[in-house]
C-alpha cells in the first residue's frame, strides 16, 4: 500500500523528533529476521529504552536532516531498523550486538554517536560504553579509593604499635 504525501510528511517529522532527542543511533539490516524474533527484539529495546523504528531510507535521510546524525545517509542501503538510543549512548549498540548472537540475519551496518558516522567494527566499543549509572558508580569508586587508602595508611601506624606492644608483651 502506497503512503500519501500526508503520511511521509508525518512520518519524517516523527523520526526527525525522535532523532533530535536521541544520543545515539544503531542501524541494522533486518533481512531473513522471523516476526517471532522481531517482536522479542522490540521487547528487549522497550525494556531497554531503545526506540526501533522501520523507516524507508528515503524518509529516513529526510528525518536525519538538521540532527546530530546527518551524515547517516551514506549509509542508509537495504531493509534498515533503526534503534535510536535516549538513556544511554550504546544501549541500541548493546541490544543489536547482544540480539545477533542469537540471530545471525541482524547486521550492523553504522553506528552513530553525533560525532560522525562509525562502522559496525565499532560495534563492540559502543556497546561497552556505560550506562550513566555504571559511569557515576565508576566516578564514585575513583574518587573514594585515595581516602580509603589514606585512612587505612593512618590506621596502620596504631595498629603496628600495638602488635608490638603485644610481640613484647609475649616475650616477657
Amino acid at each position: 500500500m502506497a503512503l500519501g504525501l500526508e503520511a511521509k510528511k508525518a512520518i519524517v517529522k516523527e523520526v526527525n523528533d525522535i532523532a533530535s532527542q536521541a544520543l545515539s543511533v544503531a542501524v541494522a539490516e533486518y533481512r531473513g529476521i522471523e516476526v517471532a524474533d522481531m517482536t522479542k527484539l522490540r521487547t528487549q529495546a522497550r525494556e531497554q529504552g531503545v526506540h526501533l523504528q522501520v523507516v524507508r531510507n528515503t524518509l529516513a535521510k529526510r528525518a536525519l536532516e538538521g540532527t546530530q546524525f546527518e551524515d547517516m545517509s551514506e549509509a542508509l542501503k537495504g531493509p534498515l531498523l533503526y534503534g535510536f538510543s535516549f538513556e544511554a549512548p550504546g544501549a541500541a549498540a548493546r541490544l543489536f550486538k547482544d540480539f545477533s548472537k542469537e540471530n545471525k540475519d541482524l547486521n550492523v551496518t553504522a553506528l552513530s554517536i553525533g560525532n560522525g558516522l562509525m562502522g559496525p567494527e565499532k560495534l563492540d566499543a559502543v556497546a561497552s560504553l556505560p550506562t550513566r549509572d555504571e559511569a557515576l558508580a565508576k566516578l564514585l569508586a575513583t574518587f573514594k579509593a585515595p581516602v580509603t587508602k589514606f585512612v587505612r595508611t593512618i590506621n596502620e601506624v596504631p595498629t603496628k604499635f600495638v602488635r608490638v606492644l603485644g610481640a613484647i608483651k609475649d616475650a616477657k
